[in-house]
């Protein structure tokens, strides 16, 4: 069966095939962004619940709410006397500890 054959019998099917095979051309180039994906969500929440929470002095109810992302986070750990905040997110786990009023906060590596 000749290729432009298939396409004229059936052409949702082709259409279909074709989009699958643009999906994956995208995703190879893509590749190095989203294996990063995972870590980026964690240490996102990490760092902006502590500058939230430690540098601008806000409540935790009001900080937790502010980093709520559409992806949610396995766990959210605030060590108020350490202030220290660990964060979980698609399988990653990140820590952001205060420095100090001037310096804010660091994602611990």
């Amino acid at each position: 069966m000749k290729p432009l054959a298939l396409v004229r019998r059936r052409p949702l099917l082709s259409v279909l095939l074709l989009g699958l095979l643009v999906l994956l051309g995208w995703i190879w180039q893509q590749r190095v962004a989203l294996q990063a994906f995972p870590d980026i969500l964690g240490a996102y929440t990490a760092k902006e619940y502590c500058s939230c929470r430690y540098v601008m002095q806000q409540p935790a109810d009001y900080c937790r709410a502010y980093v709520r992302q559409y992806l949610p986070t396995s766990a959210l750990l605030d060590e108020a006397q350490s202030r220290r905040v660990t964060a979980s997110a698609l399988g990653r786990t990140h820590h952001a500890v205060w420095l100090s009023a001037r310096e804010g906060c660091r994602l611990d590596p």
